[in-house]
Order: C-alpha cells, then structure tokens, then sequence
C-alpha cells in the first residue's frame, strides 16, 4: 500500500504551506514590465500551530515572490500545506489558532509603497482585507451569512468601503452578478444563501469578491465543493472575467487540469510543505476545455506535473505481510486469495432487464431510469458516468437492494435482487462509519456476520488483511472520529472487500476527496480489486477515473427518463496506473469519447443537434 506522512488534524485544517499567488492575465495584453514587479513577497515563513502536545509547525522556511499580472497556482494534496500560507498573507491564519513565528510578508500597496504585512494592527488588517487582498474561499455556504440576503452580503461592503448609496450598491451588485452569469439577478438579490444551488452560492461568492476591485485575489480551493459540469463551467467563466479585468490571483487547487487551463506558472507542493519546481505554462490563450485533450503541450504538461505530485506524495510500495485466512463466507463465494475467482468467470454474471424506476409525484408518475439494459459477466469492472440528476446512483442503490425496482428485473448469479445482502456490498460517498469505533471495529462488524464458522483468530486476520491492503496497517486501532477523509474512506473500501461479496457497488467512492488522495485510493482500488476480481459497479462523474477503472465505461443519457446511451470499451492493458494510463497512445481517444458524449448532453435531457453537413453544389 502507500504511505504518506500526515500532519496532525490541527495543521491539517489550515492545509500548510503553499503560498504563492496567482494573477490572473489577459493572454494578448500583458505589461511585460508589470510582470517583473512583484506585488507581495515571502521570505522564510513559519507559522506554528499550538496542540496539547505542545507546538505544531505548519509552515517553515517558505520563500516566494508574487508578480503583478501573472498566473500562478499552487496544486498539492490535502495537508500538504497549501492554505496555510494565503491566509498567513490575509494575517486570518491568527483566528484559527496559528502564529506567524518567522519570516517577513511583503505587500506592495501601490500609492502607499510596500509594508510589511506582520507589523500591521488589527485596524489596518482590517482595512487591506478585501479592499486591497480579497479571497474566495472553498466551501460556499460557510462562506456566506445564512441570515443576510444576498444582496446586502454584496453590497454592504460597497456602501462601508466606498460610501456607494443604496441603489448605487445594488446597480453594483446586480452588474456583477450578471458578469459572473447568475441568472435573474433582480430575484436573487432577495434571496438567502440555502436558496441557492452550490454552483449558484460560490458565484455569489466571486462576485463579492470583485466588488472591491482588490489588488489580489486569493483562491482557495473555490470550485472543490462543485459537481464536475458545475465547477467545469464556472471555472472557465472565472478565467474569462480574469482575463477581462487582468486581477492578479493566487489560485490554491489539487485539480491538475484546472491549473494547466488557468495557470501561467504552476507550482508544486511537496508533502513535508516545501515548494517543488515551477512549471511555466506556455499554452496560448484563451484555452478551450475541450481542445486541451488534442494539445500536445497539454498533454506533456499534465502528465509532467502528475507524475511529479505522485512521486513526491506517494512514498514507495510497502508490501503486506498479513495472510488471508482459508475461510469462506455465508454467501458461498470462495476464498479470495489464491484464484481470486479464476475459471468461474461466467456471461450475464449480473443481469439488467428493462429496469425502470417510477417515482409517485403530485403531477403523476415520474420515470427517473427507463429501459436500463446491461449484461455484465462475472469479474467484470463497470464504470457508470453521466451529469448529475441522469440516475446512476438510482440504478446502484436498486442493484444494492436498497432502492425498490418500479419495472423489469435485476439478476445477480442467477437469483433476482430483492433487499439488501452482504453479497452485496457498499462503498458510499460519505463512508457512514460508527466514529465512535476504531478502523478494526468498523470492519469486524460485517466481517463477524458473513464469517459465523470461522473463528475468532480467523475474522481478525480477515479484518486485518484488509485494512493493511488500503494503507491502515499502522492506524487499526484509531476511532473513525479522528481520521481524516481520505483514512475513513480506506476503511469503507476494507470494510467492502472484507465481505468477499458477489458484487461491489461503488458511488462515488472518491467523489469528497482531494485529487492527489483520490489518485493514490484509486490505485488502492485497483490492487484489491485485482486479487479478488470480485465484479464491481463504479459510478463516478470523473472521465479519467472512469477510464482507469474499467473494462467498459457505460454512459447514460440525462434524465428524466435516462438510459443507456453509449458503451465503449476500455481495452488497456492491466493492472493499470496513472502514470502508465497518461503514457498510453489509446488513452486520450478513449478520453474524448467519454467527453464527446458528455458534451453532447450538457445542456438537456436530449442530445443537442448537430450541425448539418455543407453540401457541394454540383
């Protein structure tokens, strides 16, 4: 498994080092003179957290430099110190416990001349904040007052700061809201935040953050919390509104593509919070999304950056040492080491008839999934991708048992599927594990149902086997309340496969995670799956993720009323890694079936018409 050296849950809540600001340029009018002028400085920076045993480094010894109109980005996995040091710059890491111990943080405020940032009061912080340095935070609804409208959380800094009336504030507002493409801004100005989709919130979110025309624009993480097609959209509106405005940004992300497509540096962040080789983007703007999966550079650039990141922060393979005892669940599939269901591979292993799914509404009946049809064969790996709302996780929690069949039939080996059984098992976004018990409890509650007959010593080794296959070997015995998002996920993935089931369902099982911890999980994944070739179901809205996992990747159209819409098959070699799935000349074309597809559903139900074919005139 791999191991990666952790910072205490203290640190981790700041993310530590990163630091460096990103600013965002118009690709065709750049002051070149500008760009050699740095805007903000940090020399040798340490900020210290204070624990119950005793002080927590979260950054040390970080030097960077922030140049007037330029575009950098810092990518790096969670804990690695990304955080920390934007809101070192903000002087808001002090309200979370933190302390600037060392270093100096120089900012340039233009007509006033430089300062340094350590030195000053809490009334002139007060007074930089969002005036001259504005930040985006990750998680939108915490970002915003629950209580307040929208339209006074925008205006209200426009009437303090830049004694605007009421209705000059509110003309302010509704033109930002229409620069950052929220629709019926009139109707939202009235509206509260738990009003608004998540999408619709972190525009919210940027638009306040222009209000104030700051010098420097921190990101932190701003689109994590969004579904795929929502953070792929705004993300491009954001660096359309970058490039109009030329702000000078500091973009925080662990999306390797977001920073290739908005970037002019990206700067890696090492695991022990020190700053790896920058990487100058030299792609032309404006960058088209779609374009990037035919743009040698682009390829060279992800694949550069990817590598480096999981080399850095993947320590290397340790090997297990635990055996997995020779005995055999309740559902009677056969131990899973040693021919890990060699020879029983059989057609139809899992059957989808007609599948519908009906739910009552006041409007009469309403037809979520229509005609789902798919054959899996036994030991097969299916990935299940659309948009959100196209009934994915509706066709696996129906598979589960957990989730009534309106119409048709679902067989697995043979036996239709009526209720929840440990042939079945789970691995849900959120692993829902009792916080109060420790990994090892966690698993050993399913593991001592599905083994009655053997012994005790056996069910622990099971539990055990497990839990070091995902990486847990040295955190069996830490409570589920204290680990980190990625360590509980690792148990749910144990706490699957200790089942020895017939079929693992998968929702999204990385979908909460950082990248680079979804990166290292997938190929946790992919190395138990591989021992036991147990037939899986992944639905995943990431294309790559989709890619990697499976044998085919099975595309629904959006709902409602969603079915098939496309299968392609994935015939890449196995086992498979990210790295050797980058360096394969198929990869990208299978990439660009996937995106084709989805493109093609983005904007309804229906797939959007293509454009007729000119015709030669004879």
């Amino acid at each position: 498994m791999y191991r990666r050296e952790r910072h205490t849950c203290a640190v981790k809540q700041f993310d530590i080092t990163h630091s460096v600001t990103i600013a965002w340029r118009d690709a065709f009018n750049r002051d070149e003179d500008m760009l050699d002028q740095p805007i903000a400085q940090i020399e040798n920076l340490r900020v210290e957290f204070q624990t119950k045993d005793g002080p927590v480094v979260g950054v040390e010894d970080v030097s960077f430099s922030i140049n007037s109109g330029e575009t950098v980005c810092v990518v790096g996995e969670s804990g690695s110190g990304k955080s920390v040091s934007s809101l070192s710059l903000m002087r808001l890491v002090e309200y979370g416990g933190g302390e600037i111990t060392g270093g100096r943080m120089i900012f340039d405020r233009k007509d006033k001349g430089p300062m340094e940032l350590r030195d000053a009061d809490a009334d002139l912080m007060r007074t930089i904040r969002g005036n001259e340095i504005g930040m985006i935070f990750q998680e939108p609804m915490t970002a915003l007052n629950p209580v307040f409208t929208v339209g006074r959380q925008l205006t209200e800094g426009l009437r303090v700061h830049r004694g605007m009336t009421k209705a000059q504030a509110e003309a302010r507002a509704l033109e930002l809201m229409r620069q950052v493409r929220i629709t019926e801004p009139e109707k939202r100005l009235a509206q509260y935040p738990h009003e608004l989709s998540g999408g619709m919130r972190q525009r919210v979110n940027v638009a306040r953050a222009l209000a104030m025309n700051p010098d420097v624009l921190l990101l932190d993480e701003p689109l994590s919390a969004l579904d795929a097609l929502t953070r792929a959209n705004l993300g491009d509106e954001i660096e359309a509104i970058w490039n109009t405005d030329k702000k000078t940004c500091v973009l925080i992300t662990n999306d390797v593509d977001e920073a290739i497509l908005l970037a002019d540096r990206i700067i890696p962040l090492n695991p022990d919070g020190t700053l790896g080789e920058e990487v100058r983007v030299t792609i032309p703007r404006p960058r088209d999304r779609m374009a990037m999966n035919h743009d040698e550079t682009f390829k060279q650039l992800r694949m550069q950056v990817t590598n480096y990141l999981m080399d850095v922060g993947i320590e290397a393979k340790v090997e297990g040492t635990r055996q997995l005892p020779n005995v055999t669940p309740i559902h009677g599939v056969p131990t899973v080491v040693k021919d890990a269901q060699e020879g029983l591979i059989e057609e139809r292993f899992l059957d989808f008839s007609q599948l519908h799914k009906i739910y009552p509404t006041p409007k009469g009946p309403l037809t979520v999934v229509e005609d789902f049809d798919l054959k899996v064969n036994r030991g097969e790996f299916i990935s299940l991708i659309g948009h959100s709302g196209c009934g994915k996780s509706t066709v696996l929690t129906m598979a589960a048992g957990l989730n009534d069949i309106s119409k048709g039939a679902i067989k697995l080996d043979g036996r239709h599927v009526e209720g929840a059984d440990p042939e079945r098992a789970v691995v849900f976004q959120s692993p829902n594990l009792f916080p109060w018990l420790t990994a090892k409890e966690n698993v050993a509650i399913g593991v001592d149902k599905v083994y009655p007959r053997a012994s005790q010593a056996e069910r622990q080794d099971v539990v055990e086997y497990y839990l070091e296959r995902v990486g847990l070997a040295d955190a069996m015995d830490k409570e589920a309340s204290s680990m980190s998002n990625g360590m509980k996920q690792r148990v749910g993935i144990a706490r699957a496969f200790a089942l020895s089931p017939k079929l693992l369902l998968l929702d999204e099982p990385f979908g909460m995670l950082d990248s680079l911890t979804r990166w290292e999980l997938q190929e946790v994944l992919m190395e138990v799956w591989s021992r036991t070739k147990v037939t899986a179901i992944c639905v995943t809205h990431d294309v790559d993720e989709a890619i990697l996992l499976a044998d085919r990747v099975v595309m629904m159209t959006n709902g409602p009323q969603a079915t098939i819409g496309k299968i392609v098959d994935v015939d890449l070699p196995r086992p498979r890694t990210r790295k050797a799935l980058l360096e394969h000349p198929d990869y990208y074309t299978y990439r660009q079936e996937v995106l084709d597809f989805l493109e093609e559903y983005e904007h309804g139900a229906k797939p959007k018409p293509k454009a007729p074919k000119a015709i030669a005139a004879e």
